[in-house]
């Protein structure tokens, strides 16, 4: 039901798409938030921080696994029912949240909590897909980036100021009221994007059958991969660059805020760009040249941290330039990624969120594996992603088909 909206014509921010974009940030606010509480929630509760940290990955558990569920529910049933359950799952664990008495009921709630919150990760990509033609949904995934890089900066100050004025359990109430104004906005402001009436059953062979043909599509993959992979070398930088510019480079914690925020402020500024870019240039084209940007810059970086000529300045240099090649990269990927889905527009955005998301955690542990107390495992998995993506650009994107299994 593709419907070519125009609302975006005007440069402005429609009302249903504010919704999509709060949705897509239930995950990174339940995530940053309560990230400052570690230390709180561990002495109120009476367990070691390792403990806390549990309940971060739980929730990333619930994200991961969701996803995948999410999707092929809303080709069926359509988007909204399964964005309700998934918001109402998320605005009830979060309540419940506030009472939590243990660790162990926390962590559980957690896991629930992500696979209620993975609704909004999945399910707005397909409405926009099913809204919008293949450029206009490249302007429209950038319009949703300015809030996917806003979350990260604005959480942690959120989840800070809560602590100063209330518990870790005043973050919990916080997102308790935004899981409620999602419902709201959710309710007023969305309209179903799916005839139902055309949808085919549910069933499971068909939807195994479906990711399989869609895990064999050689250009859905390969855009799907080009997104991921440049996203992995961000989830790099998120968990190696408060080591690399806190503790090697004596950054002090209270100033590192603003160079997280600085590079949140460059993808913001990409991806506006980027809205703009799209209704002049193809999002092929601008993916194309915009991919030897996070390639060249992370492999210079690393072959002069390899050398030994490693200064400040340069890290973030690299750092800036990677993350501000996102606010490009991850549009226009997606957009093309899911150009050809037709009504497996869900399962194709769940598919590629889980794809997506996992390559983010698996960078995140690679550089725990590597960790050698340099910045050299951080540039070198920077420098890997970016060249990975560049390379599946050219020698499987640019050249696959089209057409999607349908």
């Amino acid at each position: 039901m593709q419907n070519n909206d125009t609302s975006l014509s005007t440069g402005k921010f429609p009302a249903w798409l504010a919704v999509l974009a709060g949705l897509t940030a239930m995950g990174a606010l339940a995530i940053d938030m309560y990230l400052p509480s570690f230390t709180a929630i561990a002495q109120d509760l009476g367990v070691g921080t390792n403990q806390v940290q549990l309940t971060l990955a739980t929730f990333l558990i619930g994200v991961a696994v969701g996803q995948m569920f999410y999707g092929p529910l809303s080709d069926r049933f359509g988007r909204k029912p399964p964005l309700f359950f998934g918001i109402a799952l998320y605005f009830v664990c979060s309540l419940l949240c506030i009472f939590a008495q243990n660790i162990e009921t926390l962590i559980v709630l957690r896991l629930f909590q992500g696979l209620g919150g993975s609704a909004g990760m999945v399910i707005p990509r397909a409405m926009v897909r099913d809204r919008m033609g293949a450029e206009g949904s490249a302007k429209a995934f950038s319009m949703l980036m300015l809030v996917f890089g806003l979350a990260p900066i604005l959480a942690p100050f959120i989840g800070g100021l809560m602590l100063v004025f209330a518990s870790w359990r005043g973050i919990f109430v916080v997102l308790t009221l935004f899981g409620l104004l999602c419902i709201l906005g959710t309710r007023k402001y969305l309209t179903e994007t799916v005839d139902v009436s055309r949808a085919e059953p549910l069933h499971l062979g068909r939807t195994l059958r479906q990711y399989w043909g869609l895990l064999r599509h050689r250009q859905f993959m390969s855009y799907v991969l080009c997104g991921g992979l440049v996203q992995a070398g961000m989830f790099a930088y998120i968990a190696g660059g408060p080591f690399v510019v806190i503790e090697l480079h004596g950054v002090k914690p209270q100033y590192f805020g603003f160079v997280f925020a600085s590079n949140a402020i460059g993808l913001i500024a990409a991806s506006q760009v980027n809205a703009r870019l799209v209704v002049k240039r193809s999002a092929e084209r601008v993916l194309g040249k915009v991919l030897w940007v996070p390639a060249g810059l992370s492999l210079t970086v690393s072959l002069l941290v390899l050398v030994g000529l490693e200064t400040l300045p340069l890290l973030l240099l690299g750092f800036f330039g990677f993350l501000t090649a996102y606010g490009f990269t991850g549009p226009n990927a997606t957009a093309i990624a899911l150009k050809h889905q037709g009504r497996q527009a869900g399962t194709a955005a769940a598919l590629m969120g889980s794809l997506q998301f996992g390559m983010g955690v698996l960078s995140g542990v690679a550089m725990s594996l590597w960790h050698d107390g340099t910045a050299l495992p951080l540039v070198s998995v920077m420098a890997v992603c970016g060249v990975t993506a560049l390379l599946v650009y050219h020698f499987a994107a640019k050249h696959a088909p089209a057409v999607s299994p349908q």
